[in-house]
């Protein structure tokens, strides 16, 4: 069983579902990804981005490199969430091929 830190409230979950953790620095805002971005935990995610704070000047990127599974919900959730200005960042091949596809305005 691994855990859904948010806001640094520990909630237990288990395999197959997702862990964001939200990080915050005087630098950036940290929403780092573990799991599957699928079902409804596209829908958490975007509750999440939806509670951030925009009066916040530091940038918000999403580090996908935990993600070991992105369905088509999630891809377009991810470009919203690019067209809103957060940076995605990855470096696994899957992860970074749909960021790639993103950014470079492709079909996802």
């Amino acid at each position: 069983m691994a855990t859904l830190a948010h806001r640094g409230t520990p909630i237990a979950f288990a395999a197959g579902m997702l862990r964001i953790r939200i990080e915050k620095s005087p630098r950036e805002t940290l929403l780092r990804l573990d799991g599957r971005l699928a079902g409804p935990w596209v829908a958490e995610l975007a509750r999440c981005w939806e509670l951030r704070d925009e009066d916040r000047a530091a940038p918000i990127r999403v580090d996908l490199e935990g993600v070991t599974f992105v369905s088509a919900a999630g891809k377009a959730l991810l470009a919203r969430l690019h067209e809103d200005g957060a940076l995605l960042t990855a470096r696994a091949c899957m992860t970074s091929a749909i960021i790639e596809e993103i950014v470079n305005g492709r079909r996802v």
